[in-house]
């Protein structure tokens, strides 16, 4: 076993919302670990395992151990890990983030309940209820696209007034207004959830991105994120261009995460494989998704 260490990096910088590998309907374990040594050589801060990305609806109790585990053994204090923890149901939620805490995580992500639609003072309770169990930083994850409700910035302060630990939302609600009016009330970390958004974002006050398209360009996010830090604009600009072209000709191919996985594959980086109910595009929309990554020069050009 490889020793985790604890940190007290702050939650900042490029982050990347892993995908979970499988190989004839299971976790693919020697994929993962050649995944996670990738984005550690490519400069990435925090790993975000057990999120949309990684398919984390589809994932048993013992699945999500396990890979929560592996991703904490191989990154062995290289890089932190940022482990998503949340469900619709508030005993499992709190049970999730118990176990990841247990198993090393160095913080957890939260989602708002999907499809229960609760009240302000619901998830108010809800992440109170998680806040009150650990005592690891929690970032909590605003995605009304995926959970049908936003969390309204009356109950993000209110909960990090009872509990300094909410230390960061992720910001997936498809606009950038609510970072200044946000970060205008309290000083919870906001996280860019959007990669095509990523540079407005940190230039109005996040204070990293969690990225899909980092599964397939580590270097890239961390260029825009040091880029920002340092205030270069014609840096950040070109990086955007291309997290830009990527994020939005991915994000018109189907829900997250069938297009980078789909580019993955055509990478070589792992299979095409999905947990139903997701599965593969169609011909003609792969087409598409090789011609962007001949595009950007991460496929070998077509023969003359």
């Amino acid at each position: 076993m490889k020793e985790h260490v604890a940190t007290t990096k702050p939650l900042t910088g490029a982050m990347t919302a892993l995908v979970t590998p499988f190989r004839n309907g299971q976790v693919d374990w020697n994929c993962l670990k050649i995944l996670v040594d990738r984005q550690i050589q490519g400069g990435t801060d925090w790993l975000v395992p057990l999120g949309t990305t990684g398919e984390s609806p589809t994932l048993s109790n013992e699945e999500r151990d396990r890979i929560l585990a592996l991703v904490i053994e191989e990154s062995a204090g290289r890089c932190p890990v940022l482990a998503g923890t949340g469900s619709n149901d508030t005993a499992r939620t709190v049970d999730n983030t118990q176990r990841a805490v247990h198993l090393g995580a160095a913080a957890v992500m939260v989602v708002a309940p999907c499809y229960n639609r609760p009240t302000a003072e619901g998830l108010y309770q809800h992440f109170a209820a998680v806040a009150s169990a650990v005592q690891v930083p929690i970032v909590l994850y605003d995605v009304p696209a995926r959970t049908g409700i936003r969390i309204d910035h009356e109950v993000i302060v209110r909960l990090h007034d009872k509990f300094p630990h909410i230390v960061g939302v992720k910001d997936a609600t498809g606009g950038i207004t609510h970072v200044a009016a946000l970060n205008g009330r309290c000083n919870v970390s906001v996280l860019c959830g959007d990669d095509s958004l990523a540079w407005p974002f940190l230039a109005v006050g996040a204070v990293g991105v969690i990225s899909v398209v980092a599964n397939l360009v580590p270097e890239l996010i961390k260029t825009l994120v040091v880029a920002a830090e340092r205030q270069d604009m014609g840096a950040a600009m070109r990086a955007h261009r291309k997290i830009f072209d990527l994020a939005t000709t991915l994000g018109q191919l189907g829900p997250n995460p069938i297009p980078i996985k789909t580019a993955m594959s055509i990478c070589g980086l792992i299979r095409e494989e999905f947990r139903l109910p997701l599965c593969p595009v169609p011909k003609a929309e792969r087409q598409i998704v090789e011609q962007l990554l001949r595009r950007h020069e991460l496929l070998d050009p077509v023969p003359a």
